[in-house]
């Protein structure tokens, strides 16, 4: 598989952590208990299976039915970019491997998916088929391109040094930034030269045939589906077959537009008959990418059909926002400063000084707060939610507007003095409101999503995950870091760059 797919797969739900942790180590489970709901690590473990499969890589740390997930692919997915919701801690840390069982967690869910649209017949729909056409003929053409075209093309040093010579300014120093920019110039330069040549080569005895009055903007609201714009060897292509990529806003706008972007899908129809005529269908680079589209596209068609199943009525989703209330509310919030003092005198004294300008409350923290932490924090203790606190101290923190300084109000710390330094009001607290209803919404689906692949794999495919295999694995990585920062010196996002650089 590749990191795309996961980028693609990544929105869905994590699976909750009784279905993950039922599976993993004490060692494993102790990485994420922090998180855990109630009653997860006492989850069966039924599945635990000491060593991967024969024939299986060697780094598999979990199985979903047939499917392997990789301890390469996810620190892949984990070095190669930032993912969605997700931070890439430090090489050796707890949180690292914690977000490695995060993101594991993950793709057991898509691949519960993935084989439950193939037991469902999702990838014999005609929709699917066609989805799958149209990109294996995109894939082929792009291989053959990049075989035949791209692959081919070389910019010698001499041809750098005669650009720079002739056509940049006298007096520009010739340092390795200008000459990448110089050999990407003529690279690209190079390339469309020889995609001009490749159409003459493509068309060599085909013929190729456009009908121009059949790409007039103007006509765009009388044309028929299928109106033929062209046709290659007398097999046509309808308006139906370009009416999206020729209506874009680029090329929408006229017949010159169209006819170019129509001569460029040609193209692709010729380079994809090519591909085919030389067995590039056996490449290992488009065998790898129609692998991973296949299941991506029918991971995406299947959830969305799921999600049409479970769209709720609105007296379903009143009632679940009901029953959810809490958990849907984003309270009030407030960032608070304080000045804590001994005394209720003292606190009315210091309140009465500030007011009248006397010192401002940075002043009456740095002197008079007995906050164990006033020193460095300026009496800023953060932004509060309403409700956390105590509760004569929360009632007088939301009862002030900003910069209203309030109190004195006691609690078992001492005496405080409030001041409001923002505040964000309550969200999703009325139904009525649309962003409420669309929130309720996406929660509602995602439970029932999150439901519906701990089904799967209580009832239909097994998950199994080789906890000793990840730990081995993740300590190997440790010991390399150590190794690698000890002989370079560099710093752990240093080192993520090199391994990027590697990747491409």
């Amino acid at each position: 598989m590749n990191p795309s797919l996961f980028r693609t797969t990544l929105f869905l739900p994590a699976l909750s952590l009784t279905l993950l942790l039922g599976t993993l180590s004490a060692q494993a489970k102790a990485v994420v208990a922090a998180d855990a709901p109630a009653g997860a690590l006492q989850a069966a473990s039924q599945d635990v299976v000491a060593t991967p499969p024969k024939g299986a890589p060697k780094d598999t740390i979990a199985l979903v039915g047939d499917q392997y997930i990789t301890f390469s692919y996810i620190s892949t997915m984990l070095n190669s970019s930032a993912i969605v919701g997700l931070s890439v801690p430090t090489f050796g840390t707890p949180e690292r491997d914690q977000v490695r069982l995060t993101l594991m967690d993950k793709m057991i869910s898509a691949n519960l998916l993935y084989l439950d649209a193939v037991k469902k017949g999702v990838d014999k729909t005609p929709g699917y088929q066609k989805d799958m056409q149209r990109f294996s003929d995109a894939v082929l053409a792009s291989v053959y391109k990049n075989n035949y075209v791209a692959g081919e093309i070389k910019v010698t040093e001499q041809e750098i040094q005669d650009y720079f010579r002739n056509h940049i300014a006298a007096g520009t120093e010739f340092n390795e930034e200008v000459r990448t920019g110089i050999e990407a110039k003529l690279h690209k330069q190079k390339f469309t030269e020889k995609m001009a040549a490749l159409r003459d080569t493509l068309r060599e005895g085909v013929k190729v045939v456009i009908n121009e009055k059949e790409l007039d903007p103007g006509d765009d609201e009388v044309r028929d589906a299928a109106d033929v714009v062209a046709s290659i060897d007398g097999a046509t292509i309808s308006w139906q077959e370009v009416r999206v990529p020729l209506s874009t806003p680029r090329n929408a706008g006229s017949v010159e537009n169209r006819l170019q972007a129509l001569n460029k899908l040609i193209d692709v129809q010729l380079m994809t008959r090519k591909a085919r005529q030389t067995g590039l269908e056996q490449d290992p680079v488009y065998r790898a990418r129609m692998a991973e589209y296949k299941k991506t596209r029918l991971i995406n068609i299947h959830r969305d059909a799921l999600f049409r199943e479970w769209e709720p009525s609105d007296k379903a989703l009143r009632e679940y926002y009901e029953a959810n209330r809490n958990e849907i509310v984003v309270k009030e919030v407030r960032r608070v400063r304080m000045v804590v003092l001994k005394t209720e005198q003292e606190a009315r004294e210091i309140k009465s000084r500030i007011e009248a300008g006397d010192i401002t409350i940075f002043q009456a923290v740095a002197d008079y707060s007995i906050a164990p932490d006033a020193d460095k924090t300026l009496g800023d203790i953060g932004w509060v939610k309403k409700g956390s606190g105590f509760p004569e101290l929360d009632r007088v923190t939301f009862s002030l507007g900003p910069d209203e300084l309030g109190g004195p109000v006691e609690s078992p710390a001492g005496w405080h003095l409030v001041q409001i330094m923002d505040l964000r009001d309550a969200v999703y607290d009325h139904f009525e409101d649309e962003a409420t209803r669309q929130a309720t919404r996406r929660r509602y689906i995602d439970a029932k999503l999150d439901a519906y692949v701990i089904d799967l794999r209580n009832r239909e495919f097994p998950v199994q995950v080789y906890d000793d295999v990840f730990f081995k694995l993740a300590q190997q990585e440790v010991d390399w870091y150590k190794e690698v920062s000890e002989k370079t010196q560099k710093a752990p996002e240093e080192i993520i760059k090199d391994l990027q650089k590697l990747k491409k």
